[in-house]
């Protein structure tokens, strides 16, 4: 810029080019305020960071050029020259950028990617702690609670033992053994009046007699053996006695399973073919023989404590124990009294044993 002279003219360089404005003496009222001229910025996404300051620049200039200065009055000393240097290679566009506000870019703020990775890595740790401790206290409580349940049960069961018509123990499932034996047999009716019929006949006569219904059909035994040669002597004597039809038949009772049953009645159940079997050949042997040796004795006494089991319920194993305790009691009557209807009234016990244990 160069000094003005008489004139105050002011020259000013832009761009290498010289524009002379001539000063005019302002009066002495105040300096008007120069309201900034509104300018409007079109941003194109288009264009980089470097293009928009480079057309934001340009955009200033072609303003400037336009623009009226207004400079105050000041003395020839206080004047000197300006000059306005263009920013380096400024590309020019041909889209002008009207702004009424300076615009400033902000970059987004560049993450390093340890840090991003740190991050997640730290939000997956603590995501995972709580879940695991969430699991454990929800598999904690579900799983206290049920395991005092058993232990106010056994307490409550324990209380009930000893109580009168109560069970000693929890139910469970018994074997009813199979039981093989050899049977006086007098008869196979199709109906049931028929078998009732004779029987009433045999045990007018003194022979014990029992209807057992098997595989549809109702047969009729008048004792029991302890062998087929036994069967087939006491067959012999029957006869003698006025029964036409007694022979000598095995039979065999197959394994059954009985439920819902106290330990006193299933220990009970598993000693029942050895109680049988010794009375069986107690009676069957005083019959043919008309006494009973010393072995059969020992073996008798041997099953005295058997019979004398506490705590039955199930109806079926009552009738059980009760006809097996009244047949030892004939034989025990017998072997006082020699009385052979002692043994035939054992017998008949043995028969109605067999009836029940065959329906079970």
């Amino acid at each position: 810029m160069d000094k003005p002279k008489n004139g105050h003219t002011i020259t000013i360089k832009l761009n290498g080019d010289n524009k002379k404005f001539k000063e005019e003496r302002q009066n002495s009222e105040p300096e008007p305020i120069i309201e900034p001229i509104p300018r409007v910025i079109k941003i194109d996404p288009v264009l980089s960071e470097s293009d928009t300051k480079e057309e934001t620049a340009a955009a200033q200039e072609s303003v400037d050029e336009s623009f009226d200065w207004i400079i105050p009055e000041s003395s020839e000393d206080d004047m000197e020259a300006y000059k306005i240097v263009p920013p380096k290679s400024p590309k020019k566009s041909s889209n002008k950028i009207i702004t009424s506000f300076s615009f400033k870019n902000k970059k987004k703020p560049n993450w390093p990617i340890t840090q991003i990775i740190s991050t997640v890595v730290f939000a997956v740790l603590i995501g995972t702690t709580i879940g695991v401790f969430m699991y454990k206290l929800v598999f904690t409580e579900s799983t206290i609670n049920p395991a005092s349940l058993p232990a106010v049960v056994e307490e409550e069961q324990d209380d009930k033992k000893g109580e009168p018509g109560s069970k000693d123990s929890k139910a469970v499932t018994a074997a009813v053994p199979e039981l093989s034996t050899y049977m006086i047999q007098g008869g196979v009716f199709s109906s049931e009046e028929g078998a009732s019929e004779t029987l009433n006949e045999v045990k007018e006569s003194g022979i014990p007699a029992q209807i057992i219904q098997m595989d549809g059909k109702h047969y009729l035994f008048f004792g029991v053996a302890d062998s087929i040669e036994t069967a087939k002597s006491i067959g012999t004597q029957y006869k003698g006695n006025g029964v036409d039809d007694a022979f000598a038949k095995p039979l065999l009772i197959k394994e059954k399973q009985i439920s819902e049953l106290s330990e006193s009645e299933k220990s009970f159940i598993e000693t029942i073919p050895t109680i049988y079997q010794t009375l069986s050949n107690a009676t069957s042997g005083a019959i043919t023989s008309k006494s009973i040796s010393e072995e059969t004795t020992k073996a008798l006494m041997g099953i005295e404590a058997q019979l004398k089991a506490n705590g039955l319920k199930n109806d079926n194993v009552k009738k059980l124990n009760a006809e097996l305790t009244s047949a030892n009691d004939k034989v025990k009557a017998y072997q006082k009294s020699k009385n052979k209807k002692d043994l035939s009234e054992a017998q008949q016990h043995l028969l109605n044993f067999l009836s029940v244990y065959y329906s079970m």
